[in-house]
C-alpha cells in the first residue's frame, strides 16, 4: 500500500500532530469563552482550502492509486532531509500549541481573558504556528513525490497566510495597543528577527 518509508512517516507525523498537539488544544477551546471573532466565510474557505492540500490528497496519494500518474522520484538524501524538516515543523507546533495555553483559537478571534503571550517560541517569532505550517509545507514534497500531493499544502496554505496574517495583527494592535506595538517591532512574523538581543 505504502510507495515507500517516507510516505510512513508522513502518517505518523500527521497522526502525533492531530492527536497529541492539535485535539487536546481543540478539546480545551471548546471549553472557553471568546469575547470578539473577526473570522469570515471567506475564513472558513481558506481553512477549508488548506485542508485539502495539507491532509486531504495527501490521504488520496497515500491510500489509493488515483494520483500515480504524478508521481516523481528524489533521491534518497533528500527525502531523509525533508525528514528533518518535518520533524522540525511538529516540534515548533508543539511549542507553540504550548506556549499559547487558553489563548489557542483555530479561528480569528480574542479569547476570554486573553493575554499577549511573549516567551517560549513567542519571544522570537510572533506566529511561530504558521512557521510550523510553511515548514510542514516545504517538507511535504520531499515526503510524497508526487506533484499533487507534495505541492498541496504549499498551493493551497499560501492564500490563507497572505489574507490572514494581516488581519490577526491588526486585531492584536486593536485589543492590546501599544504593547501589542513594541511587540511587533522586536520581532519576527516567521522567523527571528536577528540582531534584537532586547527580549524583556
Amino acid at each position: 500500500m505504502f510507495r515507500s518509508i517516507f510516505n510512513i512517516i508522513f502518517l505518523i507525523g500527521l497522526i502525533v500532530y492531530l492527536f497529541t498537539i492539535y485535539m487536546p488544544r481543540i478539546r480545551q477551546y471548546k471549553r472557553g469563552k471568546t469575547t470578539g471573532m473577526q473570522s469570515s466565510p471567506l475564513d472558513v474557505a481558506l481553512d477549508f482550502l488548506a485542508f485539502i492540500g495539507w491532509m486531504l490528497i495527501p490521504a488520496i496519494y497515500i491510500f489509493t492509486s488515483w494520483l500515480n500518474f504524478a508521481d516523481y522520484s528524489l533521491p534518497d538524501w533528500l527525502a531523509w532531509f525533508g525528514v528533518l524538516v518535518f520533524s522540525g515543523s511538529i516540534w515548533i507546533f508543539g511549542q507553540a500549541y504550548s506556549a499559547l495555553g487558553n489563548n489557542w483559537s483555530p479561528r480569528i478571534e480574542i479569547m476570554d481573558e486573553h493575554t499577549l503571550v511573549t516567551d517560549g517560541i513567542y519571544a522570537y517569532i510572533r506566529h511561530p504556528v504558521y512557521s510550523a505550517m510553511w515548514l510542514w509545507a516545504l517538507s511535504q514534497p520531499l515526503l510524497l513525490h508526487n506533484w499533487i500531493a507534495g505541492f498541496g499544502l504549499l498551493v493551497t496554505f499560501l492564500p490563507l497566510y497572505l489574507l490572514r496574517v494581516p488581519r490577526e495583527e491588526q486585531m492584536m494592535l486593536e485589543h492590546f495597543g501599544q504593547i501589542y506595538q513594541i511587540y511587533l517591532e522586536r520581532t519576527g512574523r516567521i522567523l527571528p528577527k536577528f540582531g534584537d538581543k532586547d527580549r524583556s
